[in-house]
């Protein structure tokens, strides 16, 4: 059994837990958190043996060899870093960094590392490539089943969806940004993942914050009373994204919006001889399309349940955290490439430039 670590015991921790857990390969031997008591909490509530007041004592665990960095998106880069320097595999939340500069201290350490024979893994825990409807659409692109894509509208629309008041989420200094990196971060990867282009050329981006500073659309993400962190962060984010080749990805994210549906996101995919939703997976042509590298004749309007239902899943588990595992056993291939969430963090980076300026910013010069 893998014997790994949580660092960090907030909200997000037990999709970790019970990811490790649910493998059948990994046990989780340890947790940590600055609140020691709220540490104990998640241990004694998923019965794991060893709590730590802190990511530098777990971190010194001789027998712990993977860990799951699930702190405020400030931490992400510095304990990963530390935890890869003394030789665990690292699982981290999105987004990858800060900033760009931050991500490619990460690329930095793992070529070192690797140069010297140390065969560490790292990964961004995209959740969204993981999802068995996904997996499908994903197989199709791979399958030239689309033919070009060229355009996808990527989008996660929340009425009501401001994690709770007072908490890191909102402030920038331990954010970096709002809704475009906790949320946006998530479909501008798949939409990216599923095109196969990783490659932008310019972005338009524009942020809004008209909301939730006034108090307006918050929900019950995230834990920790109000400590009177100033809210200084995005509640909604649009973009442009021009690819290399010609593709272009829309990307459209809000954590507080007069909308119609509370939680609501998707993908779309326009391709020249098919297009495609994720959430349900769907199918649409202008009539029956078959692919000569496809064995099941999909229509249009056809769900995962039905025509889908005989399409391979690479990663059957349909969790990260499993896949992690079995990656860092050279079981399966890590699905998130460091090189890719480092071309993310590029694009999420221009985003907030644009939105800042007002200009485009080109990133093929």
């Amino acid at each position: 059994m893998i014997k790994t670590g949580i660092i960090g015991a907030g909200m997000i921790s037990p999709s970790g837990i019970e990811g490790f857990q649910k493998s059948g390969i990994a046990e989780v031997l340890a947790i940590a958190d600055k609140d020691e008591a709220h540490a104990q909490e998640r241990a004694q509530e998923y019965g794991i043996p060893r709590v730590y007041g802190s990511a530098e004592e777990l971190l010194a665990d001789k027998d712990i060899e993977v860990v799951y960095v699930a702190l405020p998106n400030k931490f992400h880069v510095p304990v990963s870093l530390a935890a890869l320097e003394v030789g665990k595999h690292v699982i981290c939340e999105k987004p990858m960094a800060m900033d760009l500069a931050e991500g490619r201290k990460l690329v930095e350490a793992l070529q070192k590392y690797r140069s010297n024979g140390r065969d560490l893994k790292f990964m961004i825990g995209q959740n969204q490539r993981f999802n068995a409807d996904s997996q499908k659409i994903k197989y199709l692109a791979e399958q030239g089943y689309f033919g070009e894509l060229y355009h996808a509208k990527a989008f996660w629309r929340r009425r009501c969806g401001v994690p709770k008041k007072g908490t890191w989420f909102g402030s920038r200094e331990l954010a970096g940004g709002g809704c475009i990196l906790d949320i946006g971060v998530h479909m501008l990867d798949l939409a990216l993942f599923i095109m196969n282009n990783f490659d932008a050329e310019s972005v338009s981006g524009a942020s809004y914050s008209k909301l939730a500073h006034r108090g307006i659309g918050f929900g019950g993400w995230g834990m920790g009373e109000d400590r009177n962190i100033p809210f200084d962060v995005d509640d909604l984010s649009c973009a442009l994204i021009k690819l290399k080749g010609g593709a272009t990805v829309a990307l459209d994210v809000s954590w507080a919006s007069h909308s119609e549906h509370d939680d609501f996101h998707n993908v779309d995919f326009y391709g020249s001889e098919a297009g495609a939703q994720c959430y349900p997976a769907k199918v649409f042509t202008f009539d029956k399309l078959l692919c000569s590298n496809v064995d099941v004749e999909l229509k249009s309007g056809d769900t995962a349940e039905s025509a889908f239902a005989g399409l391979p899943i690479r990663y059957p588990d349909c969790d990260r955290f499993a896949h992690f595992v079995r990656a860092v056993r050279n079981e399966e291939e890590l699905c998130v490439k460091l090189e890719e969430s480092l071309e993310v963090q590029r694009i999420l980076d221009a985003i907030r430039e644009s939105a800042r300026t007002g200009r485009e910013v080109r990133l093929d010069t």
